[in-house]
């Protein structure tokens, strides 16, 4: 290996080891490669910056980012996680169940595991204890199930993706839909089972009239993804103006109709959201200096050419890429590592035949795995702060759901026809 490459490796490694916030290891790195290992003009790193920040698809995240906010700032949220315990709530392990439920509903809405851990997590972890749960057990589930958050359309993980892969965004929206149902299955299967195991108490099952009590006063709230999936599957409009739509759909509902939201919170929300995609962004541009160093070294084509040399099942290629992925993401945000990962593993798929929209899939869940494992886990630290707990604990209580997210990845690794199904099927192919 040239040395130079191995004075970047070392460097990005050392600053990422002293804590140094990701944006500025992958900055700084990507710049002493180009401008002091490979001789450029330095004014090529400030047009890359312009360059990484000049795309649509990231107003399409702010948007989201404000949505999550505005619904968290508001009882959209509540009146969700009232909707799945209705549903649910009276089985064993019901309350658990409701709160994995109203995962996959706000994560319809967010596109963010962040925003969902905060929002679901912060609320249900509290509420499980509160009812009889076990605490480790109300740690796990409401720890792992916000990944649904980035699983389920519309992801912001998946756009970035998109915008690096350039598939069609619609399309591969799509293929989060049968994961996420299978991981929602298999997560409440497990706590059906386990609670029922225990004998937890459970909910009285609820009238005719409650039921639809519960979902009259919910019925603006669950309007919310079928607009944002029936506008862009009818084609009304696009998966980017989706993000805009619901944003206002969102605050007209809180501040006009739910009254849950005061015109003075406005301020505050779009502050919040603002630092929120400030953070995004500059994490964008650190990425895409790093990566227009590995393109001006060819390492992307380096590395395809040293594995296919090395590797010639695409089973055993995935399942390497699954292992380093996972790998990957105890360590480094999704964000970073979808901008800087994507460019290398692009030019592999195509000699082992492998779809570019499964990769994205299997690409999210990994990496969004990796919110839930130590030692940079977001979720974990979110998870602890709310219970109390430190990071051995939490981490210990993830595990069994772990377990079964990791299950689930292995079969849609294997199975890429089950997550090119719904993409198939509307637009053909």
């Amino acid at each position: 290996m040239d040395s130079n490459y191995l004075i970047i490796l070392f460097m990005l490694l050392g600053l990422l080891a002293t804590t140094v916030p990701v944006f500025m290891a992958l900055f700084f790195t990507g710049t002493v490669g180009l401008v002091f290992m490979l001789g450029i003009d330095a004014q090529i790193v400030i047009e890359v910056l312009y360059r990484s920040m000049d795309k649509f698809a990231l107003v399409v995240v702010l948007f989201f980012i404000l949505c999550g906010n505005i619904m968290t700032t508001g009882s959209i949220v509540q009146k969700l996680i009232k909707t799945a315990n209705v549903m649910v709530g009276f089985l064993p392990g019901g309350l658990a169940m409701a709160g994995v439920l109203a995962c996959g509903f706000f994560g319809a809405i967010s596109g963010s595991t962040v925003a969902t851990v905060v929002a679901i997590g912060g609320f249900m972890i509290p509420a499980l204890i509160e009812n009889g749960y076990d605490e480790k057990f109300s740690v796990g589930i409401m720890t792992t199930a916000p990944n649904l958050g980035i699983i389920i359309p519309p992801s912001i993980a998946m756009i970035l993706y998109a915008m690096v892969s350039n598939d069609q965004i619609e399309a591969l929206f799509l293929t989060g839909f049968i994961p996420g149902i299978m991981i929602m299955f298999m997560t409440s299967l497990y706590a059906y089972f386990y609670c029922k195991k225990r004998n937890y108490e459970t909910l009285d099952k609820p009238s005719f009239k409650e039921i639809v009590a519960v979902f009259k006063e919910s019925f603006w709230a669950l309007c919310l993804p079928v607009l944002i999936f029936g506008g862009i599957y009818s084609g009304v409009f696009t998966a980017n103006e989706a993000a805009v739509v619901a944003c206002f759909y969102a605050f007209i509902v809180e501040v006009f109709i739910h009254k849950d939201m005061k015109i003075k919170d406005i301020k505050q929300i779009i502050i919040s959201s603002a630092v929120t995609s400030a953070t995004l962004l500059i994490i964008v541009a650190g990425a895409s200096v790093f990566g227009e160093y590995l393109t001006f070294e060819q390492i992307p084509d380096k590395i395809a050419t040293a594995v296919v040399s090395q590797i010639s099942s695409p089973w055993v290629f995935l399942l390497a890429v699954n292992i380093m992925l996972l790998v990957v993401g105890m360590f480094m945000d999704i964000i970073s590592a979808t901008l800087i990962l994507t460019p290398i593993f692009l030019p592999l798929l195509a000699s082992f035949g492998i779809d570019t929209m499964h990769f994205g899939l299997l690409m999210t869940i990994n990496l969004g795995i990796g919110y839930c494992t130590p030692p940079l886990g977001v979720s974990l630290y979110i998870s602890g702060a709310v219970a109390g707990k430190n990071l051995v604990y939490v981490s210990k209580a993830v595990l069994p759901f772990l377990i079964i997210q990791t299950a689930i990845l292995l079969i849609l690794t294997y199975w890429p026809d089950l997550v090119l199904f719904l993409p198939r099927l509307v637009y053909g192919g």
